[in-house]
């Protein structure tokens, strides 16, 4: 098992120009990874986890997610419930064009545990939230789908937007989605990922989604949420050391990047999940006290569960199941222990955007140590499409303007300048010659404001300003994909089916 993470992975920049896709590692690359993965995650019987074979969980979660044939690769990505951009769309049209190369099942998972986050419906020159529901919620899964009345409310301010644009925007299609669906499923997530899966599947994908929250009833879920809180000081050992070896390979001086290490006392240790009260929408940073030679779980109520580490697995994931139901509690994973489950439990090729490829190189480190195993090798996209306005124009330098300023204000005084810069590194340092003549350049230098050239700069500057701020818009890389066109997002998918092809 090799431990020297250092030529692993790639220094992922995200594409400056539109149109071009990140992928990392390259297709052929990529292909045999993931059948490397299978094979070697179908052989991890000696792996124990709670006691059952690694491979046998593996078996029965990805049973539970619909995907029965464990020699069928499995490709999956995972995103917050949000309304995100090309570049994280780019995941989808990834995992869907290595599954049909392979001739496996491409999955997403929409994380319906996380706070919720952009929801914003942004454009140039306006925005307008998806949502009427104003409640501050912890997680995405406790809001609820708009009203049909905001939906049209959204419809109508949109709509009157690109009346005057000179291409067809597929949002139309997905609020229409959105309209009937949140009918139907009163929950933002549910509403949000289907209409998101109608609109992807008209675009020619084949990913299936699904939330995330219900897997955290799954029976090996629990079992491996069991495996961790029972040896919570074990696990948090690795668990910090693997941030630790991550800072200090990449020089991070931050404590808390790219996430805190796990608090750890002789009486308790944080253990890397959300304990959700579902009564009260609330959630808090679990944790475990010690009582005498195991770790304890306890609910608000003080309701405790002790967490034997021999327990066997049908008894510790029903025993953890009951104690959560009983209390209205949900275990419900934080980041790290979000991509290890998909990652180990789950996948055989995960795929990541930019942040979640740095940030999993941490579970990589925690996979080695905690589990003995090499850690799956996962991959990294994305990809940049801007307004389609911005498509041709090249944007404003204003680095370039405010040097050509710099220099002008300069050279306009001349000789003028050129003898005073002379007198003054021939004046003694700190003395009042030099402060004197220093003060006189300067003043010379402010006067010249009223030069005709000055004057000229000055209205370019001007002009810059005005243009940088209309291109933050249309320059903005983060912009939901609904907003293209339909032709635009084929172009994408196409692009990362014919490196496949």
């Amino acid at each position: 098992m090799s431990t020297d993470t250092s030529a692993r992975y790639a220094d992922w920049k995200a594409p400056a120009e539109d149109g071009q896709v990140l992928l990392w590692p390259q297709a052929d690359e990529l292909l045999r990874d993931t059948e490397q993965n299978l094979r070697r995650l179908n052989g991890t019987d000696s792996v124990l986890v709670q006691g059952v074979p690694l491979v046998e969980l593996r078996r029965r979660l990805r049973a539970w997610v619909g995907h029965q044939d464990n020699d069928q690769p499995l490709v999956a990505m995972g995103h917050q419930t949000e309304l995100y951009h090309a570049g994280v769309w780019a995941k989808n049209a990834l995992i869907d064009s290595v599954a049909i190369k392979l001739g496996g099942r491409a999955m997403q998972f929409a994380v319906d545990t996380d706070e919720p986050k952009h929801l914003k419906l942004k454009w140039p020159g306006g925005s307008v939230f998806l949502t009427d529901d104003e409640a501050k919620a912890e997680w995405s899964g406790l809001l609820e789908a708009p009203s049909p009345a905001h939906v049209r409310k959204v419809s109508e301010t949109f709509g009157r937007a690109a009346a005057g644009w000179g291409f067809r925007p597929m949002l139309p299609e997905f609020l229409d989605s959105m309209r009937r669906l949140a009918l139907e499923t009163p929950n933002l997530p549910a509403a949000l990922t289907n209409a998101l899966h109608e609109l992807d599947w008209s675009l020619g994908l084949r990913q299936h989604a699904m939330l995330f929250s219900p897997l955290c009833a799954a029976e090996p879920y629990l079992l491996f949420a069991w495996h961790v809180l029972s040896r919570a000081g074990a696990f948090a050992v690795d668990y910090n050391a693997a941030l630790d070896d991550y800072r200090r390979e990449h020089r991070v001086k931050t404590p808390g990047r790219p996430m805190p290490n796990l608090k750890v006392s002789a009486d308790e240790c944080e253990v890397p999940f959300w304990l959700d009260s579902l009564d009260t929408g609330t959630r808090t940073r679990a944790s475990v006290v010690r009582r005498a030679d195991q770790w304890v779980l306890r609910a608000p109520s003080g309701d405790k569960l002790p967490l034997p580490p021999e327990a066997a697995a049908p008894s510790a994931s029903e025993q953890l199941s009951t104690w959560l139901r009983t209390n209205h509690l949900r275990l419900s994973p934080r980041a790290l222990t979000l991509t290890t489950v998909l990652r180990l439990l789950l996948a055989d090729q995960f795929v990541h955007g930019i942040g979640g490829g740095r940030y999993d190189q941490v579970t990589d480190r925690l996979l080695e140590r905690h589990f003995g195993l090499e850690a799956p090798r996962f991959a990294v996209t994305t990809a940049t499409l801007y307004f389609p306005d911005a498509v041709g124009r090249s944007r404003v330098c204003m680095g370039c303007v405010l040097q050509d300023g710099h220099r002008l204000r300069h050279r306009v005084l001349g000789e003028e300048k050129d003898r005073l810069v002379a007198a003054i590194a021939a004046a003694p340092r700190r003395s009042l010659e030099r402060s004197t003549l220093f003060h006189e350049m300067h003043g010379r230098l402010a006067s010249a404001s009223n030069h005709p050239q000055i004057q000229r700069w000055e209205r370019e500057l001007a002009d810059a300003t005005r243009r940088e701020q209309e291109e933050a818009e249309v320059f903005d890389r983060e912009l939901f994909y609904a907003i293209q066109p339909r032709e635009r997002m084929e172009q994408l998918l196409a692009a990362y089916r014919v490196q496949f092809a």
